[in-house]
């Protein structure tokens, strides 16, 4: 039997610390499933379908990895994909408790999917989306943590 993880989140922009838990979740699981929750009421820099497209462009080339957005419950979207595991990431102590939280609901909702929790690689420990869009809205220097093609995306979209 195929194991497979979800590795869901807002992918606001996909970062190289995204990369970094996709590359090494492969590790653990024969396929993942990187997957964008579809929710109209949180403001995105970009949209669903241009992060699909940075999410496909960003792991050309990496085997076993697949791009799917769904709306409701992960854990119901788990079973449909026949997922055994949620796949997160954690930079820091601050991601543990809102992380744990989750984790905990997702098991009483569904007790046949597990949590899988790997910590970011030291690179990546102080990124996250919304600090690198907040940076690049300034003009900061946002190139060595994401992918080639999305900061393309991000100057384009500041006008940089």
């Amino acid at each position: 039997m195929q194991r497979i993880a979800i590795y869901p989140g807002s992918f606001d922009p996909v970062t190289n610390g995204h990369l970094d838990i996709a590359k090494r979740g492969l590790k653990l699981f024969d396929r993942i499933i990187v997957a964008i929750l579809h929710n109209p009421g949180k403001k995105s820099l970009f949209t669903v379908e241009e992060r699909l497209e940075m999410l496909a462009e960003s792991m050309m080339g990496i085997d076993n990895v697949e791009f799917d957005t769904f709306d409701g419950l992960l854990v119901d979207y788990a079973h449909r994909c026949k997922a055994s595991a949620i796949l997160r990431g954690m930079r820091a102590v601050s991601d543990f408790e809102y992380e744990f939280q989750l984790a905990l609901m997702n098991r009483k909702l569904n007790r046949e999917v597990e949590t899988v929790f790997l910590m970011t690689g030291l690179r990546w420990i102080f990124t996250s989306s919304s600090i690198i869009k907040e940076a690049a809205r300034f003009g900061g220097d946002i190139s060595d943590m994401v992918p080639p093609g999305v900061n393309r995306r991000i100057q384009a979209k500041f006008g940089f």
